[in-house]
């Protein structure tokens, strides 16, 4: 992941180096009138997520989704219109699965346990949910800023506060794989949780469509409460308005 960030931030300095003006030949810059400019208010993004540093003991398994949505403000540098910072609140959420094992989210004990129940009863699917009220700042490239087509792209960080986590199991079943009682159990607790995260973020795309990566510099859980993973995610953004 940490590879596909920094291919996707030198391709974007690349965009932006060529997308200067040359000072020799542009003596007189035009003036363009932003009122009705394109500013992708909305980001609506779904993904794939996983961990990075996840140890082969934890038993995840199937597609495990991050969907976010931000509300971001942006504001083109005057210098070069095809350039703005933009800042906003949003909501990031993320659901990993995992196969016949028990996550201690509620667990009484100092570290929080992933255990295989394979061998005995235990649910057939189980998800670890986050939520999280975030912040992105983006330094932001648009190759037609006046209508919003054309190449976009845009690098930045994400600062984030847990708002909720909980597991969600379902379908509690034998040793045989044989179905015990069909009903869903949801435990919540953030107490091994780190309550604040700061992640990367990169994106490029075409219009209204751009594919996206994250990757989370800080560790999911607390020092010693379980292992130090730390989420990625790489998906398809949608921005209008």
């Amino acid at each position: 992941m940490k590879k596909i960030l920094s291919i996707g931030i030198c391709a974007l300095f690349t965009t932006f180096l060529f997308a200067q003006e040359n000072p020799v030949t542009s003596k007189k810059k035009q003036t363009i009138n932003l009122s009705n400019r394109a500013n992708d208010h909305f980001l609506v993004q779904l993904g794939y997520t996983k961990w990075s540093g996840k140890p082969d003991s934890i038993n995840t398994s199937g597609l495990s989704k991050s969907i976010n949505g931000y509300f971001m403000f942006d504001f083109p540098f005057k210098t070069n219109p095809k350039l703005s910072m933009a800042f906003g609140p949003g909501i990031s959420t993320d659901g990993i699965l995992f196969s016949k094992t028990n996550v201690g989210i509620k667990d009484i004990t100092p570290t929080m346990y992933f255990t295989n129940l394979a061998d005995t009863n235990h649910f057939k699917k189980t998800k670890l949910a986050t939520a999280y009220l975030e912040a992105p700042v983006e330094f932001r490239f648009s190759a037609d800023p006046l209508k919003g087509k054309g190449i976009k792209a845009a690098i930045g960080v994400k600062v984030g506060t847990l708002i909720n986590a909980h597991t969600r199991n379902s379908k509690f079943e034998s040793s045989s794989n044989t179905l015990i009682n069909n009903y869903v159990m949801k435990e919540a607790s953030k107490i091994f949780f780190n309550k604040n995260r700061l992640s990367a973020m990169a994106r490029i795309g075409y219009g209204h469509f751009s594919l996206y990566g994250t990757y989370q510099l800080t560790p999911l859980f607390k020092s010693q409460a379980a292992p130090q993973v730390k989420p990625f995610s790489v998906g398809l953004t949608l921005s209008g308005l």
